[in-house]
Order: structure tokens, then C-alpha cells, then sequence
């Protein structure tokens, strides 16, 4: 038999073990390379998770400590009071009631304060007249509160320190929070706004310290804040929230929670009693009659910046002054203390 014929006769060889590898591997290829996983603290589907609340929380305790350390904040004078009205600069400017709590959209056109037009015409509905005369008091309110904060703030920025002190502070919406960032931009002072992140539109009002611009999701850490650092309370006439933070920090005060003398002013004497019944309460025994001391009355910036004044000089300023005077503050560095490079939470409180 030939080579030709022999060859064509016999069957072919496999191949070498080598060959028959390549064969197979390229017929079942392995896994493709993995992209690289997301660093934990990168991963938004996890960060926003119920598993990442933790770090969530802790998110809304120590990025505003940074802020306020880097800000060099030391303390606070909170203003609370309604969101839904706007101030009147003009006699001619409409009085609009907004929404809802931090909404920017106008309430029902039945809900509105009626017109003088309407009123006149007897048109208006009882409910309109109610609140065209309260909404004129409520916008002279809001005059109040600006007045009020560039008092504060013209006062503060002249105490001599190495941080800001008593910082005006809102909730970072408009009405009286507007006035308030308002009045310390217009003194020129640093003021901030503790803002909380609600289903509906709303906007930090422009007043604000953009470095002190604040936006939370849980009202307990934006509580926190607000007790915290504030060395003052000032209470300006509202509803449900500003009930809510006012009894919340005369809570704290009550129990001796706080750790610190706060000076607490209720702004608009005829409004809270209307509102409010405090002498009920200790004739129930609910309170007891010295609570009553928690907090002042006042109808006039004047008189509310002298009760603030005198209650921040007594309860800090004099005392600090004494203190330092028998020790003097450690120095670290070049105009820098120890408490400086510690920051609020560790400032003494006394």
C-alpha cells in the first residue's frame, strides 16, 4: 500500500493534550473580569437602604459638627415662629398665607386673608376677615423679628472672641425664620438656617450663611441642633412646629436635660395667651408654678433684645469673663486655643 493510499485509509490522530485544552476552554470561556465594587461608603443603594440609617443619622450629626467647627461657631440665639407669612415692606403688597409649613405655594383662595375690597363689598367670608386682621399683626411680627435679630447680631459681633457668638438662628424657611436670617444679613453678621427636607417644594430662604445652610431628613438630629448649641430661645407666634420645638426645649429646661441656662422669650403676649393657657396648667397641677419662670414675655424688639441681653451677660459673658481672668485659655498655637481646636461640643458650658 502506498503512503498516499495509507493515508487515506487511516483515521485521523487526536490532537495533543495541549491542543484539546485551547479547544475546550474556547468553547466554554471562563468569566468575564469583574468591574471593581463600590467602596461601602460610595454605595448609594446601600447608603440609602434601611441597613445604611445608621450611617445616615450619623451623617446628620458630624457633617454639621465639621461646619460648625470649620465656621468657628460657638453658640446660638434660635428663633422660631410661622412659616406662612411673608412680611409687608409695602402698604400696597398683598398679605398671602402660604400652604403649609414650608411650602412656597399659596394656601386655598378660601383660606386666604380677604381683601379690603372683599371686606367691603361683604364679600369676604368670616374665616377672610379673621385673617386679614391677624394677618396684618402677622406680618408686623416679622418686622419684629428682623428688628430683633440685627440687635443680636450688631450686639454679638462686638463681644471679643475667637468664635462667633450667639449666632442668629432659624429653620431656614420664610416668615419669621426669614426675618430672622434677614435681620443678622442685614447687620452684617453670619446667621444660619437648620432646614428639614419635607414632601413638598420649599427653599432655604436667601438670608441664610451659605457655609450655615443646613438641609436635614430626620427632625430629631435638626432638633438636636437647635437644643444644642442655643444659648436663647426666641418664640415668635405659630402653629404646630413652632408649638413642637418651644415645648420641646422648655421640656429639656424643665428636666435639666440641657445642662446650660437657656433665656427663653415668648414673643406676643396676647397671641400665646390666646393660644396658650399657662396658668390652667399650674392650677391643675400639670406644672409647677416656678416653670413659669422658663421662660419671658415680650411685645417689643426692645424689650426682647434687653431680656436676651441680660440673660446671655448673666448666664455666660460674665462668668466666662471671670473664669478666663483666673484661667487664661491655653494657646496651641498662634491665636488658636485648645477650645478652639475642639470645637463647640466640648466649649465650656456654664
Amino acid at each position: 500500500m502506498d503512503s498516499e493510499t495509507r493515508n487515506q485509509s487511516e483515521p485521523e490522530k487526536a490532537g495533543t493534550p495541549q491542543e484539546s485544552s485551547h479547544a475546550a476552554a474556547s468553547e466554554h470561556a471562563g468569566p468575564e473580569q469583574l468591574e471593581r465594587a463600590p467602596l461601602a461608603y460610595e454605595n448609594a443603594t446601600f447608603l440609602n437602604s434601611a441597613d445604611g440609617r445608621l450611617i445616615r443619622i450619623l451623617a446628620e450629626y458630624t457633617e454639621p459638627l465639621a461646619r460648625f467647627r470649620r465656621e468657628r461657631i460657638q453658640d446660638t440665639v434660635v428663633f422660631f415662629g410661622s412659616a406662612r407669612f411673608h412680611g409687608r415692606e409695602e402698604a400696597d403688597r398683598a398679605l398671602e398665607l402660604l400652604d403649609n409649613t414650608g411650602s412656597m405655594d399659596p394656601a386655598p383662595k378660601d383660606e386666604q386673608p380677604a381683601s379690603i375690597p372683599e371686606i367691603v363689598e361683604g364679600t369676604a367670608s368670616e374665616l377672610g376677615r379673621k385673617r386679614a386682621v391677624a394677618a396684618v399683626e402677622m406680618a408686623r411680627y416679622y418686622e419684629d423679628a428682623r428688628r430683633l435679630a440685627s440687635m443680636v447680631t450688631t450686639w454679638a459681633k462686638a463681644i471679643p472672641s475667637h468664635r462667633h457668638r450667639f449666632v442668629v438662628t432659624s429653620g431656614g424657611g420664610p416668615g419669621i425664620m426669614e426675618a430672622a436670617n434677614r435681620g443678622a444679613w442685614e447687620a452684617g453678621g453670619k446667621s444660619m438656617g437648620l432646614n428639614i427636607r419635607l414632601p413638598f417644594e420649599q427653599h432655604p430662604n436667601p438670608y441664610i450663611t451659605p457655609a450655615l445652610n443646613f438641609e436635614f431628613h430626620y427632625f430629631f438630629m435638626r432638633k438636636l441642633w437647635f437644643a444644642y448649641l442655643a444659648k436663647a430661645l426666641v418664640v415668635f407666634p405659630g402653629g404646630f412646629g413652632t408649638l413642637d420645638e418651644m415645648f420641646e426645649v422648655l421640656t429639656l429646661a424643665q428636666t435639666h436635660k440641657l445642662a446650660k441656662k437657656i433665656t427663653v422669650v415668648l414673643y406676643g403676649t396676647d397671641y400665646w395667651e390666646k393660644v396658650l393657657n399657662f396658668d390652667a396648667l399650674v392650677d391643675t397641677g400639670a406644672i409647677s408654678p416656678k416653670d413659669l419662670d422658663l421662660f419671658q414675655f415680650a411685645d417689643r424688639p426692645e424689650d426682647a433684645f434687653g431680656i436676651l441681653k441680660d440673660g446671655l451677660t448673666a448666664n455666660y459673658l460674665a462668668p466666662e469673663a471671670a473664669y478666663e481672668k483666673e484661667h487664661p485659655p491655653q494657646e496651641i498655637g498662634p491665636g488658636l486655643t485648645l477650645e478652639d481646636f475642639l470645637g463647640p461640643e466640648f466649649a465650656r458650658t456654664r
